[in-house]
């Protein structure tokens, strides 16, 4: 009889292990591509974009949940990474001059073979023509600037604790000159630093480039085959571009989400979020969404409509015109660049830009964006409570920034990635790093930069 029983318990221990297992494994496959993708595209482009070391991306970048449990392979001839985690391997590619990207539905021979152009960068010697077109920065320092208070805030910002935890860099500009340009250890002027969700910003540029030359109405139903047959038909890009198209989107970075789906196991980024349905109408519901504006970015492409010329649009159109010659920006596995996330930086590249809108889009004369098309970006979208403009986060509500001028709006990266513009204080301050949700008081921060000056 015992030996009866304990059979049945050994029995049933081995089934609870059996049941346990199998649900893991229900659990793990559908999240291992979006692990282990995350790991070998992150990696790759830290080494290979942002002139990191692969001890400091896997200390800092990569040191969280499952992430950092995966292994990692490095090919620095060849310019690849593979990452793994139990059963599951991703590769990520480098493409010069366009930087990494995960080899998801296409070949790695495709990948590389697309008609990438590599536009000539300009200026050429920048160190020999003044800011903000060049990088001879006069020192001089404008006034109206308290140079103590301004320390203190930044010792504050590179304390390296919660609630000031995970800076890597500091720019602010005052009046248009630099006043401050400070890194961490291990940091400097020559590192290019990923943007995240600021990309959106400058997927809203060259919209708003591509409507001054009168290729692009954002008012008018975009045309979309696939939308033909249903509601989605009447979306603009101008929708897309709010955040309110009324399309199925999650953009929870912790779990199986749209967006995870969507950067490390999907091929092409655009495609996959138009095939989205409409799940509230047009123009009411604020979802954030990465999905849309890689369809905005999908428009593009197809607006242009030759890929060399597509390639070569960002640099010639936008970034050569601003003296920001640093800029790689990623495209996806099908080659549309990942207008919602991966754009890669210096600190006063970052900087040149969020001038570029301080000067409601005109640079040193010149008008890149439309009259009025700053004022579009940064008008209360539907929905949004006074957060969000088009492609800009806004400060109307105060809801995140309440010791800070409602003027404010910026550029906004999810891991603490932040151009800040501020008309009414004539700044323009930029913030990186690798910072999670309540390791950094944003509002902290920046009321004791903006405070600084008259």
């Amino acid at each position: 009889m015992k030996r009866n029983n304990a059979k049945r318990i050994v029995i049933g221990i081995a089934l609870a292990v059996v049941i346990i297992l199998a649900a893991g494994s229900l659990y793990m496959r559908p999240i291992l591509p979006i692990i282990t993708g995350y790991s070998a595209k992150n990696l790759a482009s830290g080494l290979f974009v942002a002139g990191r070391t692969q001890e400091s991306m896997e200390k800092v970048d990569l040191n969280f949940s499952f992430i950092k449990f995966t292994k990692k392979k490095v090919d620095f001839e060849k310019k690849e990474v593979t990452s793994s985690f139990l059963w599951h391997k991703s590769k990520a590619i480098y493409i010069d001059g366009f930087g990494c990207s995960l080899v998801n539905g296409y070949k790695k021979e495709d990948m590389l073979n697309r008609p990438y152009q590599k536009v000539k960068i300009s200026p050429e010697n920048p160190d020999t023509i003044p800011w903000p077109a060049g990088d001879k920065i006069s020192g001089t320092i404008p006034s109206g600037v308290n140079m103590e208070k301004l320390k203190a805030a930044l010792s504050k910002a590179f304390a390296d604790t919660i609630p000031h935890k995970g800076t890597f860099a500091v720019m602010v500009v005052y009046k248009g000159q630099p006043i401050v340009e400070k890194y961490k250890a291990g940091f400097s002027s020559k590192n290019l630093f990923l943007s995240w969700s600021m990309a959106k910003s400058f997927t809203n540029a060259l919209t708003g480039i591509l409507v001054k030359e009168g290729k692009i109405d954002i008012n008018k139903p975009i045309g979309f085959a696939e939308w033909q047959k249903d509601e989605r038909k009447n979306i603009t890009i101008s929708n897309l571009m709010q955040m309110n198209s009324g399309l199925e989107w999650n953009e929870d970075y912790g779990n199986q989400s749209d967006v995870n789906n969507m950067l490390h196991k999907e091929g092409d980024f655009g495609s996959f979020t138009l095939n989205k349905k409409l799940v509230s109408p047009i123009g009411t519901k604020w979802v954030y969404s990465s999905g849309a504006t890689n369809i905005v970015s999908l428009i593009i492409r197809k607006t242009i409509g030759n890929d060399r010329d597509y390639y070569a649009f960002p640099r010639t159109a936008l970034f050569n015109k601003l003296g920001m010659r640093s800029v790689i920006w990623e495209v996806d596995p099908s080659g549309t660049f990942v207008g919602s996330s991966y754009l890669y930086a210096t600190m006063r590249d970052y900087a040149r830009f969020g001038l570029l809108l301080l000067n409601k889009g005109n640079w040193l004369g010149e008008q890149i964006l439309p009259e009025g098309w700053v004022d579009y970006s940064i008008n209360e979208a539907k929905g949004s409570d006074g957060q969000y403009g088009a492609f800009f986060w806004i400060n109307k509500s105060g809801i995140f920034y309440p010791d800070v001028p409602r003027d404010m709006y910026c550029c906004r990266g999810h891991d603490g990635q932040f151009i800040y513009i501020i008309p009414s204080k004539q700044l323009v301050v930029v913030r990186t790093g690798f910072s999670k949700k309540d390791d950094f008081d944003l509002n902290d921060f920046l009321s004791g930069i903006v405070n600084s000056f008259e």
